[in-house]
């Protein structure tokens, strides 16, 4: 979404300007600060960019559980489905389904306003259940770059069959373990969020999207809360 993508962009300006803009910094200091501003730079604007993208991307997570990301553009929407539910942003509305039942059940509710920033309470259930995304690996980077006692160590790997540049973090909040393909993908991601053990990798990746991928089911009851007129 254009507003996700503003974000990410503000975000990762943040982080370069509060690791480099210091007055009594050492060389060595100032070396540490750079590459972590590189890094987080690098990983934020590949995620940036994949929010642009139209793609399906299937998610493995443990006990043989799965997840899902699908974006399209013009108009921007994105659909994120996780275990017991879904969340779907549209121009029309946000969302949000419960699929534990016999019937899922949907409830709609007002779209973001156009060039809003999005809220971390709009990705609070997929992250719960076991979902982990693109903003939230974003913050755990931003908070690894500014703690100094966090040791970041690069790789890359293959995920899925698409190249990836990895990162492990060990940090004063909790060690993780993050890797983006090159298309901005995020490859897999294994960590605590909010001091829950997260884990999950890439499974399959498609340049397509089906075309009801941002509809309700097609049995779910719906709930309408969107203001008259929206």
């Amino acid at each position: 979404m254009p507003a996700a993508s503003t974000t990410l962009r503000m975000l990762a300006v943040s982080v370069i300007a509060s690791l480099t803009v210091t007055g009594c910094q050492t060389f060595e200091d100032a070396g540490v600060a750079m590459g972590r501003s590189e890094l987080v730079n690098d990983l934020t604007a590949r995620l940036d960019r994949a929010l642009e993208l139209t793609y399906s991307a299937d998610y493995q997570l443990p006990g043989g559980q799965s997840a899902a990301i699908v974006q399209a553009q013009d108009p921007a929407r994105s659909a994120y489905t996780y275990p017991g539910g879904r969340l779907t942003v549209t121009p029309e509305a946000v969302t949000r389904c419960t699929t534990t039942g016999a019937r899922p059940q949907c409830t709609l509710v007002a779209p973001p306003t156009p060039g809003s920033k999005p809220t971390v309470t709009l990705f609070g259930e997929a992250n719960q259940q076991g979902l982990v995304t693109p903003p939230v690996v974003i913050g755990l980077l931003t908070a690894a770059a500014l703690d100094p006692q966090a040791v970041i160590k690069q790789s890359d790997t293959t995920v899925a069959g698409h190249h990836a540049a990895c990162v492990e973090v060990q940090g004063s909040s909790g060690d993780f373990t993050a890797c983006v393909t090159t298309e901005g993908v995020l490859g897999s991601f294994t960590g605590p969020v909010d001091g829950k053990p997260m884990e999950l990798a890439l499974s399959r990746y498609s340049t397509t999207v089906d075309k009801d991928a941002f509809d309700p089911p097609a049995d779910a009851g719906v709930v309408d809360r969107r203001p008259a007129g929206s």
